[in-house]
């Protein structure tokens, strides 16, 4: 970080199964290093801007989520997105820190690890009409890549960098069962969801809704997704596609 201006956190564990298996490494990794980064920040003289999920909120309790939404973790992943965000206000409020925690919804696009839900129907799609998954009423906004990496760009250049948060999200709220609709017409096949016990988060960990209000980030940044989800499907389906021998189509979450 030594002679850097402006640091982009994007370091953290990611997958929220492993965040039952081993939720002291997940905290550790996320909100330690988090710290770690603020540390080395404060002393550097860098700002930051920090990347946070919307698994903070847990379940919606209303829609659109705003950032002043309650935070609720559901899961030991969103504890530590959830001392990480707080510990990175704390560095503004306590030492001046210029922060600004940048909190995208579900983002998707070409290089997508299969853990993520759009591989993982994918990557089934491309062998089987039959689709395993797990809970297929949650809904989630999309977020094309291209349109998260412009909305952290915009977050450097025009953030106000005072602890304030975020949100990149299309606004729009898509559920799991339209997503395999959407994907099966791109494909032109008649895609199968089913539901699998084994792909289901445990009972109240299960976050059930997520949708975005972009407004904040219209107005501070002059920034909104431009991609929607129709459009940026096809890229990542064919990117899957050329990478299939990587994709077992299995440890999905959303």
């Amino acid at each position: 970080m030594r002679g850097c201006d402006t640091v982009f956190h994007l370091g953290a564990h990611i997958s929220i199964p492993f965040s039952y298996e081993s939720p002291a490494e997940m905290l550790s990794v996320n909100a330690f290093g988090t710290l770690c980064i603020l540390e080395a920040a404060r002393d550097l003289g860098c700002r930051v801007v920090l990347a946070s999920t919307s698994e903070v909120y847990g379940s919606a309790r209303t829609v659109p989520i705003t950032e002043e939404h309650p935070l609720s973790a559901q899961s030991p992943y969103a504890a530590s997105k959830t001392a990480a965000d707080q510990m990175a206000s704390s560095f503004h409020r306590s030492f001046g820190l210029p922060v600004t925690i940048c909190r995208p919804f579900n983002t998707y696009g070409p290089g997508q690890s299969q853990r993520a839900v759009i591989p993982t129907i994918v990557a089934q799609a491309l062998r089987s009409d039959r689709i395993e998954l797990g809970s297929l009423e949650t809904t989630r906004d999309f977020l094309y890549v291209a349109d998260t990496v412009q909305g952290f760009a915009a977050c450097a250049d025009r953030g106000p960098m005072d602890g304030t948060v975020i949100h990149l999200g299309t606004g729009r709220e898509t559920s799991v069962a339209e997503l395999v609709q959407i994907i099966g017409g791109i494909l032109g096949r008649d895609l199968q969801p089913v539901s699998t016990s084994l792909r289901l988060r445990p009972k109240d960990s299960e976050v059930d809704r997520l949708v975005a209000s972009p407004e904040r980030a219209r107005a501070l940044l002059g920034w909104e997704a431009r991609t929607r989800l129709e459009d940026g499907l096809p890229a990542t389906i064919e990117w899957i596609r050329a990478h299939e021998g990587s994709y077992a189509g299995t440890g999905y979450a959303v």
